[in-house]
């Protein structure tokens, strides 16, 4: 089953469901981009063809300098199926894919086995990413040069160890993997049982599930998720904050020169999620769902967002997304 993808930062986009992976370097192509996306969901018997007919479009939805690579895991058979063109690559373990040319001047492979490490990219995937550089992906859509999806094979049923001695209201596991799921708890591994002379029943852990992190949802169709702060900007890799390891820089295409390099920052703190103009030369606006008119920001003031509040930035519109509880 897939386990965590390491997403390079950069100004391509990178996007995860499930056991797909997908690196598309096509900024002026959207249609590509989105056609691509929704092949994300697709696994299993008869993939293939529905990627070569998806080829066949490659030229007229992205034209003929689009490049993209994507790769479908199908963990229940532990094989995968990969499409890619121009100056895209997909790798398992390290050693590129060959596959056979389809109409739209892509490549196909089917039937390859899955290995430990899928990566989607321009080229050879890097052999160690530098520590605090690479993040983790595990939904969604975010900027990205390139991607390593690690797959973790599951364990066969023969390796599972019952429990020898089944209590009514707790259960000894072998590990934390059954940590958080919905049927009651588990006992520390190795922990002895409490017996009733010490006074009580043994003490059950459970892990909540987390509340979904907010997004960013871009007018192009990228979605961010707010899981940190973030630095938006033509080129926010450079500011303090990204430099300090406090906030993530997320770049945002600009052909028009109307960013400015850190342009706004997204702050989090708990649930609560504001907007901050970093001095940007054009300014950053933010109107309500039913708002007519933008409003500007005063640089450095914090705005607090809330659920389908819009933000522009430059001609970028980004629309905020708060999950309900």
């Amino acid at each position: 089953m897939p386990d965590r993808c390491e997403v390079l930062p950069g100004d391509s986009v990178v996007a995860r469901r499930g056991g797909g992976l997908l690196w598309v370097d096509a900024p002026g192509a959207p249609a590509l981009a989105a056609a691509l996306h929704a092949c994300l969901g697709i696994s299993g018997p008869g993939a293939d063809r529905v990627l070569s007919a998806v080829a066949g479009q490659v030229a007229a939805l992205g034209g003929s300098s689009a490049s993209f690579a994507l790769v479908l895991a199908d963990t229940s058979s532990g094989t995968g199926v990969a499409l890619w063109s121009g100056k895209a690559q997909p790798t398992v373990d390290g050693v590129p894919l060959a596959g056979h040319h389809v109409d739209g001047g892509c490549s196909l492979a089917a039937g390859f086995p899955l290995g430990s490490g899928l990566y989607v990219g321009p080229g050879q995937p890097v052999p160690a990413m530098p520590p605090g550089v690479a993040y983790d992906l595990v939904e969604g859509t975010v900027p990205g040069s390139g991607a390593t999806l690690h797959v973790t094979a599951a364990a066969p049923a023969s390796a599972v160890v019952a429990p020898s001695a089944p209590q009514p209201s707790a259960y000894s596991a072998p590990s934390d993997a059954g940590f958080g799921a919905p049927s009651g708890g588990y006992a520390a591994a190795g922990a002895a049982q409490s017996p009733a002379a010490d006074g009580g029943e043994a003490t059950a852990f459970w892990k909540p599930d987390l509340p979904a992190a907010p997004i960013l949802r871009f007018d192009d169709g990228l979605v961010v998720t707010v899981d940190e702060d973030l630095v938006l900007g033509r080129r926010p890799d450079g500011h303090e904050l990204v430099a300090a390891g406090t906030a993530r820089p997320v770049p945002i295409a600009d052909t028009q020169n109307v960013l400015s390099s850190a342009h706004a920052a997204i702050q989090r703190q708990g649930r609560e999620v504001s907007l901050v103009d970093l001095g940007s030369l054009n300014g950053t606006h933010v109107a309500g769902p039913e708002a007519t008119e933008w409003t500007q920001l005063e640089p450095g003031v914090a705005h607090p967002l809330s659920d389908g509040d819009r933000l522009l930035l430059g001609w970028t519109v980004i629309t905020f997304e708060q999950p309900q509880d």
